[in-house]
């Protein structure tokens, strides 16, 4: 796809594992001052606000290709083939590290790379509150992946962020909805820490633009909703708005987790959300599937 010289002019953010989020990213990113590549095994045939370019990042040569063209900012947003041990070191700690040791190759250097981790690197189970200065002892695969990621974008001596999002919900994301629909809600008393993906993005693409003002930004972020809340509390609440008298399942699996989520680091850079708690993102849920 040939660049003319206002594409030229602009700075190149590469996303690697563009999906969903990477979508909204590319939206929420000032069109004047950004042009925005996705890179997929399979990418769609159609896609707005950026182009897409096939590659599979898990193989070196064809991630050395791309990396040629020179991206002043890379956002790492992998997603899984298969939720498991090898599924989650072949997505995050193998791209990381073949991205790294392509970036040392080359001539050109990102002033930025995100690194796109979640709320599962923390283990606890008591209620209490974590931040980006908490214990991070995971007892799950999952988690510890992600730190031995996170740990490999932390060293390169990149400039680097790494971004925790919590449980990721919105249009496509309609786990808790289906699961009151279907009387298959927990009544679990766990804390539930959630984020809609648009603001996923919108804070993925705020930090984006401090650090290009030459604000400097932390080494971790937790990206998370104002209002960590019971599971029962908020499957109550989407049940009352949708009418829905009998929800809950003595069989529903419990929230592996139980920690409330602080996300006062975000806010303190500025951030605004547009979704603040889960009452705001499941009413903008609810409302487009009702269209």
């Amino acid at each position: 796809m040939a660049m003319n010289s206002q594409s030229l002019s602009k700075e190149q953010v590469l996303i690697v594992g563009c999906g969903d989020i990477g979508q909204r990213l590319a939206k929420s990113l000032p069109y004047e001052f950004y042009n925005v590549t996705g890179l997929r095994r399979n990418p769609p045939a159609d896609a707005e606000f950026l182009r897409y370019q096939t590659c599979d990042v898990t193989d070196a040569n064809q991630l050395d290709q791309i990396l040629k063209q020179s991206f002043a900012v890379i956002v790492i947003s992998m997603t899984p083939s298969e939720r498991s041990d090898a599924g989650y070191q072949k997505a995050y700690v193998q791209t990381s590290q073949l991205l790294i040791d392509s970036l040392g190759a080359q001539e050109l250097k990102p002033r930025l790379i995100i690194f796109i981790s979640s709320s599962a690197v923390y283990g606890q189970v008591d209620g209490s509150w974590v931040d980006e200065n908490s214990a991070t002892d995971p007892e799950g695969f999952s988690g510890k992946r992600l730190l031995e990621a996170e740990a490999i974008i932390q060293k390169s001596g990149f400039n680097n962020t790494i971004v925790r999002f919590s449980g990721i919900y919105g249009p496509n994301r309609n786990r808790l909805i289906e699961q009151v629909r279907q009387s298959k809600a927990s009544a679990s008393p766990h804390i539930t820490n959630r984020i809609h993906a648009d603001d996923c993005a919108r804070s993925l693409a705020h930090l984006i633009e401090a650090d290009r003002k030459g604000q400097s930004l932390a080494p971790v972020y937790l990206a998370t909703d104002s209002a960590p809340t019971p599971m029962l509390e908020v499957v109550t609440w989407i049940a009352e708005q949708m009418g829905v008298k009998e929800f809950l399942s003595s069989d529903a699996v419990n929230e592996r987790g139980n920690k409330r989520c602080s996300n006062q680091r975000l806010l303190d850079s500025g951030f605004e959300f547009t979704y603040p708690t889960y009452r705001e993102g499941y009413a903008a849920v609810s409302a487009e599937l009702k269209v």
